[in-house]
């Protein structure tokens, strides 16, 4: 199996109809990087980073940056392997 493409969306607070953060993760096939791209609800966030596939620490910071982003705290080592694992798919 090969994943291209994943649409992530965080946590929706209480009295809110949709997510404040979304993220979509991609990899061209045989680029040396996946693309990370954070859209927020009222636009204002919006941010893209190039994550080098090779690079353990590097895939590692975005899933930190990803768990934060989407669940809205600094989570626990636990969870944020969860990100990190997903991200795994995404390389060699």
């Amino acid at each position: 199996m090969t994943i291209f493409e994943i649409k992530l969306a965080g946590r929706i607070k209480t009295g809110q109809i949709a997510p404040e953060c979304f993220a979509t993760v991609h990899r061209v096939p045989d680029s040396d990087t996946l693309t990370v791209k954070f859209t927020t609800a009222d636009g204002t966030g919006d941010r893209e980073h190039l994550v080098e596939a090779d690079n353990t620490e590097d895939v590692f910071s975005m899933a930190q940056c990803l768990q934060e982003r989407l669940d809205g705290y600094k989570g626990t080592n636990s969870e944020i392997h969860d990100y990190y694992r997903m991200l795994n798919q995404f390389r060699d």
